[in-house]
């Protein structure tokens, strides 16, 4: 019998390789997308056609019971969020409200309308913040450096506290970081492939950037999306870490994007103040193994190839948007 997923947050990165991968699967994909003046459907103009896209949104319960109560969704996949760890300065509580409190708000929206259907929990490696212990797993204990870290907390734990206090099927994905060519802008992976390519087609002469000592574990968003769908087929809900368990420098990421197009980083990257957090999150590197043995979870793109993909998608479309 076909499955029905809801998507909240299908407009973003990953909402649109989840969608990509659960149409695969043979899904009805319902993607909830909030009403705004800047909509953006680019991620998932190429599956539009096979989604149904409803209105709702993370501050109101009641949009989100209406959907829960019209499309019945065996699968909900909890991806919306103000997820950019540099706005969170600037908008806390917006942070909150979305990040933080929509998590409650769709649990609560569930447990009326659609007790039996299992939820995934988009939760954050920033949680770790000022890591207690290295690498990150389960177990490890959260220690939040930004307004978004301290609201991932907040949506990880009242999800564990609705599995517990309402027996709901309800699990959160701790992913570290993980990008692809449909990472947006402000993100510093894209910021940097999108940099090399304007100064490969000579619309630009240098990069500016923060802290480049900053380490993270990227992966590949539609290998990470591939972990999520895992954990809602298990017969128990529980919460894993899915990371490479490997950790590369912001400076390691320029030095290999700057290669693929022949050019040395050192000749055009610039440091600029205004890009270093107000509190940084120095090293994090995930510890995978519990995903690996349990959910049979492993990634197929590596460091280099996720850095080559990105530099290479960024340069074929600003040449192809500049012809």
């Amino acid at each position: 019998m076909e499955k029905t997923a809801l998507i909240t947050g299908i407009t973003g990165q990953d909402g649109s390789y989840l969608a990509e991968f659960l149409l695969e699967k043979g899904y009805n994909v319902i993607g909830m997308v909030r009403r705004s003046s800047t909509l953006n459907f680019e991620r998932i103009a190429h599956i539009q056609e096979k989604l149904t896209l409803v209105p709702g949104d993370l501050l109101d319960e009641s949009s989100m019971s209406a959907v829960l109560r019209e499309h019945k969704p065996d699968e909900v996949y909890n991806l919306a969020a103000q997820s950019f760890v540099q706005t969170s300065w600037f908008q806390p509580v917006l942070t909150g409200e979305t990040t933080a409190l929509g998590v409650t708000r769709l649990l609560n929206a569930m447990r009326s309308e659609a007790p039996e259907a299992r939820f995934y929990q988009a939760s954050s490696s920033e949680m770790f913040g000022k890591v207690q212990e290295v690498p990150q797993s389960e177990a490890t204990p959260l220690y939040p450096r930004s307004p978004y870290g301290v609201a991932k907390v907040y949506g990880h734990w009242i999800t564990v506290n609705y599995r517990e206090s309402y027996d709901l099927f309800a699990c959160s994905g701790i992913l570290f970081n993980h990008e692809s060519p449909r990472r947006g802008l402000e993100f510093v992976t894209r910021k940097i492939s999108f940099g090399v390519a304007k100064i490969v087609n000579g619309l630009a002469d240098h990069l500016a950037l923060g802290n480049l000592d900053a380490q993270r574990d990227w992966g590949y968003a539609a290998d990470y999306v591939r972990a999520m769908w895992l954990m809602l087929q298990k017969d128990t809900p529980t919460d894993y870490v899915v990371a490479t368990g490997e950790t590369h420098s912001v400076r390691e990421f320029c030095q290999l994007a700057f290669a693929v197009a022949g050019l040395d980083y050192e000749k055009y990257v610039r440091l600029d103040a205004r890009f270093v957090r107000p509190a940084e999150v120095d090293l994090l590197v995930g510890d995978p193994k519990r995903a690996e043995s349990e959910l049979g979870w492993t990634r197929q793109i590596d460091f280099a190839g996720l850095v080559s993909m990105m530099v290479e998608a960024d340069i074929d479309s600003v040449r192809r948007a500049n012809a």
